[in-house]
Protein backbone atom coordinates (compact mmCIF):
# COMPACT_ATOMS: atom_id res chain seq x y z
CA UNK A 1 0.00 0.00 0.00
CA UNK A 2 1.61 3.42 -0.76
CA UNK A 3 1.80 5.96 1.81
CA UNK A 4 1.17 9.16 1.32
CA UNK A 5 3.40 11.97 2.83
CA UNK A 6 0.77 14.47 4.61
CA UNK A 7 1.61 17.86 5.92
CA UNK A 8 -0.57 20.80 7.28
CA UNK A 9 0.17 24.54 6.28
CA UNK A 10 -0.44 27.51 8.81
CA UNK A 11 -0.92 30.82 6.65
CA UNK A 12 -0.07 34.33 7.67
CA UNK A 13 -1.78 36.55 4.71
CA UNK A 14 -2.30 40.45 4.33
CA UNK A 15 -5.36 41.84 5.76
CA UNK A 16 -8.68 41.50 3.65
CA UNK A 17 -6.61 38.87 0.98
CA UNK A 18 -8.40 35.80 2.83
CA UNK A 19 -10.87 35.27 0.34
CA UNK A 20 -8.32 35.32 -2.61
CA UNK A 21 -5.21 33.14 -0.88
CA UNK A 22 -7.89 30.54 -0.34
CA UNK A 23 -9.34 30.43 -3.87
CA UNK A 24 -5.62 29.73 -5.30
CA UNK A 25 -4.50 27.33 -2.57
CA UNK A 26 -8.05 25.50 -3.56
CA UNK A 27 -6.47 25.32 -7.42
CA UNK A 28 -3.33 23.51 -6.42
CA UNK A 29 -3.97 19.58 -6.80
CA UNK A 30 -1.87 18.79 -3.90
CA UNK A 31 -3.72 20.85 -1.37
CA UNK A 32 -6.74 18.79 -0.32
CA UNK A 33 -8.27 20.93 2.61
CA UNK A 34 -8.51 24.73 3.00
CA UNK A 35 -10.36 26.29 5.77
CA UNK A 36 -9.85 30.30 7.23
CA UNK A 37 -9.01 30.21 11.17
CA UNK A 38 -9.08 32.70 13.90
CA UNK A 39 -6.03 33.30 15.92
CA UNK A 40 -2.57 33.62 15.45
CA UNK A 41 -2.99 32.38 11.91
CA UNK A 42 -5.23 33.17 8.49
CA UNK A 43 -5.45 29.69 6.67
CA UNK A 44 -4.77 26.52 7.46
CA UNK A 45 -4.09 24.15 4.41
CA UNK A 46 -3.52 20.27 4.01
CA UNK A 47 -1.09 19.45 1.15
CA UNK A 48 -0.40 15.70 0.45
CA UNK A 49 1.73 14.12 -2.04
CA UNK A 50 3.00 11.09 -2.89
CA UNK A 51 6.47 11.66 -1.76
CA UNK A 52 8.10 13.96 0.67
CA UNK A 53 9.83 15.95 -1.90
CA UNK A 54 7.19 16.41 -3.79
CA UNK A 55 5.00 17.43 -0.80
CA UNK A 56 8.35 20.35 -0.04
CA UNK A 57 8.30 21.48 -3.58
CA UNK A 58 4.77 22.39 -3.49
CA UNK A 59 5.11 23.98 0.07
CA UNK A 60 8.38 25.79 -1.14
CA UNK A 61 7.54 27.02 -4.99
CA UNK A 62 3.65 26.82 -5.32
CA UNK A 63 1.77 28.02 -1.51
CA UNK A 64 4.81 30.38 -0.54
CA UNK A 65 4.87 31.99 -3.67
CA UNK A 66 1.11 33.47 -3.76
CA UNK A 67 0.75 36.67 -3.49
CA UNK A 68 -0.29 38.48 -0.40
CA UNK A 69 0.82 35.60 2.13
CA UNK A 70 3.30 36.83 4.56
CA UNK A 71 4.37 33.53 6.28
CA UNK A 72 4.23 29.83 6.92
CA UNK A 73 4.35 27.88 9.13
CA UNK A 74 4.78 23.57 7.84
CA UNK A 75 3.52 20.68 10.39
CA UNK A 76 4.56 18.21 8.64
CA UNK A 77 3.35 14.20 9.68
CA UNK A 78 5.39 11.71 11.47
CA UNK A 79 5.16 8.65 9.44
CA UNK A 80 4.06 5.70 12.02
CA UNK A 81 2.33 8.24 14.28
CA UNK A 82 -0.95 8.67 12.33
Amino acid sequence: MLKMASAYVLINCELGSEESVISQLKALDSVKEVHGTFGAYDILAKVVSDEVSALRETITWKIRKIDKIRSTLTLMGIEGQE
